[in-house]
């Protein structure tokens, strides 16, 4: 690669310069002696050729035009006060003055750059008639000179006015950025956080889900070994099955972790679209996993399906995971009702059991107070969840009127960590895409999980909505045989 010489001396004059701006009184002082040279060389070598030699008092004169200028950064109003005084008394004690006054040069452009409004133009009204003044005391003065002095104070002025309007434009931009890069790195800690909540709510159900299966086919597998070993060999497939399918979906969803926190806030946005999104078509395979650990689930799908977004299609799912996982961990139940009711506007989602047996009103009063403190809400007296992380008690009965559901607060109980954990889990994911949650016990025993989740219709196809048609949700939930 060919060398540029001129390139590495503007490399290097810029190094050079940042470190002395570093050290600006450093600057200020070469500043002050270069002007206090320039004035005294106009004396020494006048321009009519004579040798015409300052007297000591010219000097300090002099001097008092030029050295002011060494801290006109530290008090910048001071040092333009004294070259304001010295610079006239300077062009009225030797004549002819001279040509130009450096020093008045340098103090205005130190004003317009650093003074008060009020400041500047007082002081730049009284150069401007100061230099008018001293003009007439010059011998032959003529009027190109009046107006070169008049135009070279007016210029130095204005290009301190430049360098003002410059400097507050950088330090604008340089707020700015600063304010996006706060803005940003707060945003993508917001994403973060967002991307930890929803692959904690994926790992607590897909978790919750195959353990519990998996410990219902090992409770009931020796008692099947004894009465009939054929069917203990399935039972022991399927908690294998549910072992490995946990494995791989952990397996995912810990890959999405990792690209996540290796990317940032980038990696999580586009890990939450890389990570395993269910959709309602894969229900089947949830009510199969469910009658394996031997509770019958009668599915029914009411309505016309329609597209749904999905965040929606993915709470609809996780949503009856959870209840089903409720089911097989509390009720006791045999037998599970899952309906699909489709209507304008909305998708009710209703997971109904039928729990303990009716007679048995203690074990059942029993298991809803477990099972409601068990997810986060309260009971009264009689073992009825009360109102609570955004669940409302009742049969929620279909069809005809329900409870109207309670604002949302989803508070979980203490030790438990907020979403994607029982009846706390279902009402945060509904709440989240505008839908609300409803749960109760049903009378004559059992228990029943309802969900009201948007449909609204889509314009366009949503990028994640597998391109599905009106029409084509899940017709049954059970494959054919």
């Amino acid at each position: 690669m060919p060398h540029h010489p001129f390139r590495s001396l503007r490399t290097l004059v810029h190094t050079r310069w940042r470190a002395l701006s570093r050290r600006p009184y450093v600057v200020d002082a070469a500043l002050a002696a270069l002007v206090l040279l320039a004035v005294s060389l106009q004396f020494v070598f006048p321009d009519d050729g004579e040798d015409d030699r300052l007297s000591v008092a010219g000097y300090l004169l002099a001097a008092g035009t030029a050295v002011p200028l060494a801290w006109r950064r530290r008090t910048p109003m001071t040092a333009v006060f004294l070259v304001s005084l010295f610079t006239p008394a300077m062009a009225v004690y030797r004549q002819p003055p001279p040509d130009v006054a450096y020093g008045g040069l340098v103090a205005l452009y130190t004003l317009a750059l650093v003074g008060r409004p009020v400041q500047r133009r007082l002081v730049l009204a009284v150069w401007l008639v100061a230099s008018t003044a001293t003009m007439t005391f010059r011998e032959r003065a003529e009027p190109f000179e009046y107006a070169f002095h008049l135009l070279s104070f007016v210029t130095a002025y204005g290009f301190g006015v430049l360098a003002r309007v410059q400097r507050a434009y950088t330090a604008a931009l340089e707020d700015r950025a600063r304010r996006l890069e706060r803005e940003r790195a707060a945003e993508t800690a917001r994403a973060a956080a967002r991307e930890r909540a929803r692959i904690a709510r994926d790992m607590h159900d897909v978790l919750a889900h195959a353990v519990s299966l998996m410990v219902v086919q090992a409770e009931a597998g020796p008692v099947v070994v004894r009465a009939d070993p054929e069917r203990a060999i399935t039972a022991f497939d399927a908690i294998s099955a549910s072992g490995r399918d946990a494995m791989a979906q952990l397996r995912r969803i810990l890959g999405v972790l990792r690209d996540a926190e290796g990317a940032g806030g980038a990696g999580a946005g586009a890990a939450a679209e890389r990570g395993p999104q269910p959709t309602l078509g894969a229900l089947p395979s949830l009510v199969r996993d469910v009658e394996r650990a031997g509770i019958p689930v009668e599915s029914r799908v009411t309505g016309e399906p329609v597209p749904l977004r999905a965040d929606v299609e993915v709470a609809a799912y996780r949503v009856t995971q959870e209840a089903l996982t409720n089911v097989l961990k509390h009720a006791g139940a045999a037998r599970v009702v899952l309906e699909l009711a489709w209507s304008p506007g909305e998708l009710r989602l209703t997971v109904t059991d039928d729990g303990a047996r009716p007679t048995d009103d203690g074990a059942r009063a029993t298991d809803v107070r477990a099972r409601a403190k068990g997810n986060g809400a309260r009971t009264t007296a009689d073992g009825t969840p009360a109102p609570a992380n955004g669940i409302v008690p009742g049969s929620a009965p279909v069809p005809g009127p329900r409870p109207r559901p309670l604002p949302f607060t989803a508070t979980p109980a203490e030790g438990e960590r907020p979403g994607g954990q029982g009846l706390v889990g279902i009402a945060e994911r509904a709440a989240a895409c505008g839908g609300a949650a409803e749960a109760g016990p049903v009378p004559g025993g059992g228990f029943r999980v309802a969900v009201t989740l948007p449909t609204a219709s889509l314009t366009h196809e949503h990028p994640r909505s597998g391109g599905r048609r009106p029409g084509a949700g899940p017709q049954r939930l059970h494959d054919d045989p």
